[in-house]
């Protein structure tokens, strides 16, 4: 019997797996206070490439009241803006191929 027959299958690999660009919070302190931070803003100041969504994690500290518009973010990334002052919009997912 072949090997790849008499192995265990484990775990399940989707075909078109959802990438998101990562941003993470210290990142974010170059932009100006009360600045929108959206996809556009993101990708103009060179962190992420167009055609992923992007994913906001809470490594670093951030000190400025930002409106932050991102696909998706970590609790904690949530948590560390809301105590900053900022305010953290979920925007749906759109990007093509982005399906999951």
């Amino acid at each position: 019997m072949p090997l790849q027959r008499r192995l265990p299958k484990r775990g399940f690999r989707s075909i078109a797996p959802r990438r998101y660009a990562i941003v993470k919070i210290g990142q974010l302190d170059q932009f100006e206070a009360g600045a929108i931070v959206d996809e556009a803003a993101l990708v103009a100041a060179g962190l992420v490439r167009r055609g992923h969504p992007v994913k906001l994690l809470a490594d670093g500290e951030i000190s400025k009241t930002l409106t932050i518009r991102v696909d998706k973010a970590s609790q904690a990334a949530r948590a560390r803006i809301e105590a900053a002052g900022g305010k953290l919009e979920a925007v749906a997912v759109t990007s093509a191929g982005a399906e999951g």
